[in-house]
């Protein structure tokens, strides 16, 4: 049974953290580990929409202390349950200002903090990046590369770089998440769906690219969910 914390972050709008989030929520309860929901994009709660009735969920703000402290107290009180942040755009300055609160509470909780950092091709979420590796050293980082915005060798900014080299030198993985259809995207988030719900309930074609996408993304977590 994992107990590990996953944030997944980014610290910019429009990399794909919200469908990531979905995803791995998807993969640990279609394992039997169904998580405790952290949403802390508390003004577009896509990700809390979706799965509001379905599994545990908390809606926190991370931009003040007192949100951390809440969200340690969450952690605590699920101590059976992997646990999936999904942070906000604005959450930048929250981590670098109150993230040591968590990271100090993690030998008590006893878990272990794993990030999954979602990038575009561009260069502000490898520069953020650098801000939150200063900010939570406790982390173990893997990085997301969505296959949404290009192939794998089209990251090559990420590719070449050094920060590719920290990651990987002290365990991260460099992954590469699926692309989904936009129109099966848009289903999902307008109807507020779980991906489980749309790869069953969407027309056929709609259904088939929801399975094909579930099946590449459950392949991608497998090596990092333990």
């Amino acid at each position: 049974m994992s107990t590990n914390i996953y944030m997944i972050g980014g610290a910019i709008g429009g990399v794909g953290k919200s469908l990531v989030s979905l995803s791995l929520i998807d993969y640990l309860t279609e394992i039997g580990q169904p998580p405790l929901l952290i949403e802390s994009d508390t003004g577009t709660p896509d990700v809390w929409r979706s799965y509001k009735d379905l599994c545990a969920t908390e809606l926190i703000n991370l931009d003040m202390a007192e949100g951390w402290i809440s969200l340690i107290n969450a952690i605590d009180a699920h101590k059976d349950k992997p646990i999936v942040i999904n942070t906000a755009p604005r959450n930048s300055a929250g981590v670098t200002n109150h993230g040591a609160l968590l990271c100090d509470s993690l030998p008590a909780l006893r878990r272990r903090l794993i990030t999954l950092w979602v990038i575009n091709r561009q260069r502000a979420s490898l520069d953020l990046l650098r801000h939150f590796m200063e900010a939570m050293p406790a982390a173990t980082i893997h990085i997301v590369r969505n296959s949404y915005f290009g192939s794998e060798s089209e990251f090559a900014l990420y590719n070449n770089s050094k920060t590719r080299e920290l990651i990987e030198a002290a365990g991260g993985k460099s992954l590469t998440f699926p692309d989904l259809a936009d129109r099966v995207a848009d289903d999902i988030y307008s109807g507020r769906l779980t991906l489980a719900n749309a790869a069953a309930q969407l027309p056929i074609g709609n259904r088939v690219e929801a399975q094909r996408f579930r099946a590449a993304a459950a392949t991608m977590f497998k090596e990092i969910v333990q």
